[in-house]
């Protein structure tokens, strides 16, 4: 038996308990409450159709690139274009995520023995999950712009993500939290702004939005239960590789897609003024991990080292 298994066995029955009725809670709440693509979505609904010069594409405040007089110049049908192909590239990177995610949840649950109350909840996840990938890939086709995803080098080195529960879980659900709560972040602020958003881009974004917040729980609650009996130097190297991974996915689910830029022609210096050089934008990737960091902290996988590599990676406090 493993020295996390044997710890387990011995740790108050109380303790046990409490964890196992939030794993049956989250798996009643996939029951009671959600939803299927084809039928709860009424993608053939007048309003919900995707035209490209719709200017309820137009780009939110919350997207930097809207407020600068490069964009503001532009007619009114390529900001919605641009719109649009934002939108649609989130949700494209935000499919091939899951895909990864899918893939590794199924190979934790592989091993989970008879009784394990996470096997169940790790199938409702992956079904909303997948239920998540068919709704963005539909979006993404109705929009009929040459929408890639992940850069394709990036998408090779990510094939490793589905086989990392069979060398750590503790470091899978990182990754989950690291793709699963900067795009939360933006989505619950964009619903927030005040914007006028395209009715099928906001019911796609609600529906994500309260499957997402099950995943989240799920993913905090596991790394609650198993960090701390994690052996020390396990706990140290989970530390150090935390924040890359956790740096390198808020970037990945918030930067400007280089495909967009490209299509657009959109010049250097706006980028730079939008995204690269701009504190604010920065700070968002930062304010994106702020409650995975927080938990980071809880768990005790914050030290001197570790915290130097919050910051190199831009997302200290």
């Amino acid at each position: 038996m493993s020295s996390i298994a044997a710890r387990e066995r011995d740790e108050p029955v109380d303790e046990q308990r409490a964890y196992e009725t939030v794993i049956e809670r989250l798996s009643k709440a996939s029951v009671d409450k959600h939803w299927e693509p084809y039928k709860d979505i009424p993608w053939d609904d007048p309003d919900f159709l995707v035209r490209q010069d719709d200017p309820r594409w137009k780009l939110p405040e919350v997207d930097r690139l809207g407020s600068t007089a490069w964009y503001q110049g532009l007619p009114e049908e390529s900001q919605a274009r641009i719109g649009l192909f934002r939108v649609a590239t989130a949700m494209k990177i935000g499919l091939q995520f899951e895909n990864l995610l899918k893939r590794g949840l199924l190979n934790y649950a592989y091993r989970l023995p008879n009784g394990s109350p996470e096997f169940r909840y790790v199938y409702h996840e992956t079904i909303e999950e997948g239920h998540h990938g068919m709704m963005f890939q539909e979006f993404v086709n109705r929009t009929k712009l040459p929408i890639r995803g992940m850069p394709g080098p990036l998408s090779v080195i990510a094939q490793v993500t589905p086989w990392i529960p069979l060398i750590s879980t503790e470091l899978f659900f990182i990754f989950v939290l690291g793709g699963e709560d900067p795009i939360d972040h933006v989505q619950r602020r964009v619903l927030k702004d005040g914007h006028k958003h395209h009715p099928l881009e906001e019911t796609i974004m609600r529906i994500h939005i309260a499957e997402e917040a099950r995943h989240i729980s799920f993913a905090r609650h596991y790394l609650r239960k198993r960090v701390p009996r994690m052996p020390r130097y396990r706990r140290a190297t989970l530390s150090l590789i935390s924040p890359f991974i956790l740096g390198i996915m808020a970037r990945i689910m918030l930067a400007p897609p280089g495909p967009m830029i490209r299509h657009f022609a959109i010049p250097g210096h706006v980028v730079d003024e939008c995204y690269r050089d701009n504190p604010a934008a920065k700070q968002e990737i930062s304010d994106s991990v702020g409650k995975t960091r927080e938990l980071c902290a809880e768990l005790g996988l914050m030290n001197p080292v570790s915290r130097r590599i919050w910051s190199v990676m831009g997302i200290a406090a």
